[in-house]
């Protein structure tokens, strides 16, 4: 945690980060559970980050958690259609869990820098089609134990897989796909044993919706543009040419005439 803006009001985001990084230091045994308590209620009663910074100091470095920054220059702006889906705002959700059971992420919410999200016995979908970003490059940590996850990204997003795979893997198909100016950066990572994560791009529900339409204005172009009224069925042959013989006369004359010879 850096000094630089002390006095800035913590969010319950930054509180949330410093609990995790507390909680990493329990589990590799450098703080007591007595330590780790103590520590923890600290940091939900901290109201700025200069009150935050003391709680992971002594930790090694690299855990502890480092104060946003305020920028006096103007950042690069993200261009085209993802101009507004990286908002650099507070995530919607860090972390998903699933033991024999499943989760899903989907639909309209804010991917942040680092999502963690666990599967054991169960399943997970994470779906970033109509998501926003907290940040032009995102991580998303899969572990999956004895199960399956299934990230989905829309077109545009450039994919990094860096999973580690026993006896399941990672699905690498996405990978090289050059991405979007100014789209975000999708890192794909974690472990699978007896358990897979996939990875695929999809088009939103809306987008197939109007490429079908697209399609479907086409077709009637070109029927227009045959001179062929586009509502119109086909017509009967009868209609066309009133003095033209129908299937049905053919077979009536037909009949007629096996009448007259038996006769």
């Amino acid at each position: 945690m850096t000094d630089d803006a002390p006095e800035l009001r913590a969010s319950d985001a930054d509180r949330e980060r410093v609990a995790e990084v507390l909680r990493d230091a329990l589990a590799e045994g450098r703080l007591d559970m007595t330590e780790f308590e103590e520590r923890l209620d600290a940091t939900y009663r901290a109201r700025t980050y200069g009150e935050l910074a003391p709680i992971t100091r002594d930790l090694p470095v690299g855990t502890a958690v480092a104060a946003p920054k305020v920028s006096m220059t103007k950042e690069p702006a993200a261009t085209g259609d993802w101009a507004g889906r990286i908002t650099g705002g507070e995530p919607s959700s860090t972390w998903a869990v699933a033991v024999m059971s499943g989760f899903q992420r989907k639909g309209r919410w804010t991917v942040p820098r680092r999502f963690n999200s666990f599967a054991f016995w169960g399943g997970g979908d994470i779906d970033l089609r109509e998501a926003d970003f907290a940040s032009g490059e995102v991580v998303i940590n899969c572990v999956a134990i004895m199960g399956g996850m299934n990230v989905v990204v829309p077109p545009g997003v450039e994919v990094i897989v860096r999973g580690i795979g026993i006896m399941g893997g990672f699905d690498h198909r996405e990978e090289g796909v050059p991405g979007d100016p100014g789209a975000p950066r999708v890192i794909v990572t974690g472990f699978a044993f007896w358990g897979g994560v996939g990875v695929e791009r999809k088009l939103t529900r809306a987008e197939k919706l109007r490429i079908k339409e697209e399609r479907r204005q086409e077709k009637l172009e070109r029927r227009r543009s045959r001179g062929r009224d586009p509502l119109e069925r086909d017509a009967d042959p009868k209609e066309l040419d009133p003095s033209r013989p129908t299937l049905h006369d053919l077979h009536g004359d037909r009949r007629e005439r096996e009448r007259r010879r038996d006769s």
